[in-house]
């Protein structure tokens, strides 16, 4: 019908208008009432835009901790998750033939003895680097006490360095470590990533989270009356109310990150 004529024609042709929620102007291109642009808006929102999702043949693919968090006589320990390691050795006949000398020809022996230490080095650097990545665990457990016993609001500013410090190692091998690794703590399961991030001032003098201001940010444009959203100096005017010292340029690249739009694109007139 028309109704459907004029979605078309929005989608074809006007999306940019659509998008900047424009609707006197879209009512006057198409020679129509705003009502009807309205309605056409409604019934667009009730589509569904990947209609042969239904149908797609993966399935879901589940995160498996490779650390979880414990709470124990009000202490957090950590382990390491072992259900899915193999255990790796080295193959019994390969170290029988090593132990009868003189059996191989030495070109032999040597090709040998060359892969039996590869094997070795591959094994300690395997452990070596689970031994760090539980090292990493139980550092981040102490500098979070208060993100485990409390949540988010209680995240605290981290960065590599911190934890290298604490460890002992590199900043490098601390981010290789925690590369697409995994942590299961009371408070959910995590990115090992998740916990370094940087800090935003405040008024009462202690530094608060980049995470938890985000985090502010985003119930507050959720809490928004959507006639009137908040601009970016509006949601910096509530942040310092509640004792966050943060710059308008900030709260726009955290807006961005969170994917929410920008105050003209959030407006809901007449829906």
């Amino acid at each position: 019908g028309a109704q459907s004529s004029l979605m078309k024609d929005l989608i074809n042709d006007h999306l940019e208008e659509l998008d900047e929620r424009n609707f006197k102007k879209l009512a006057k291109m198409l020679d129509v009432s705003i009502d009807d642009i309205v309605g056409a808006m409604k019934a667009m929102r009730e589509l569904d835009p990947k209609p042969a999702i239904q149908f797609n043949p993966d399935e879901a693919h589940y995160i498996t901790p490779d650390l979880y968090v414990v709470k124990m006589d009000n202490e957090y320990q950590v382990y390491l998750n072992d259900d899915d390691t193999p255990r790796l050795r080295i193959n019994s006949y390969y170290k029988s033939i090593l132990k009868n000398k003189g059996k191989e020809k030495n070109q032999e022996r040597e090709y040998l003895e060359n892969k039996f230490r590869s094997a070795l080095w591959m094994i300690k650097s395997i452990e070596q680097r689970r031994q760090t990545m539980l090292k990493v665990g139980r550092s981040l457990c102490k500098f979070q006490r208060e993100f485990l016993d409390k949540g988010l609001n209680y995240l605290k500013p981290l960065i590599l360095k911190d934890v290298a410090d604490d460890i002992e190692m590199h900043e490098s091998t601390i981010s290789r470590v925690t590369t697409n690794k995994y942590i299961y703590t009371t408070q959910g399961l995590f990115e090992l990533k998740y916990f370094f991030h940087s800090s935003v001032g405040s008024y009462l003098g202690s530094d608060m989270s980049s995470v938890r201001v985000k985090e502010m940010i985003r119930v507050i444009c959720k809490d928004e009356d959507q006639s009137k959203p908040y601009t970016d100096d509006q949601i910096v005017k509530l942040l310092q109310s509640k004792n966050v010292k943060i710059a308008r340029r900030t709260v726009t690249k955290y807006r961005k990150d969170l994917k929410i739009p920008a105050t003209s694109k959030r407006k809901r007139l007449f829906l």
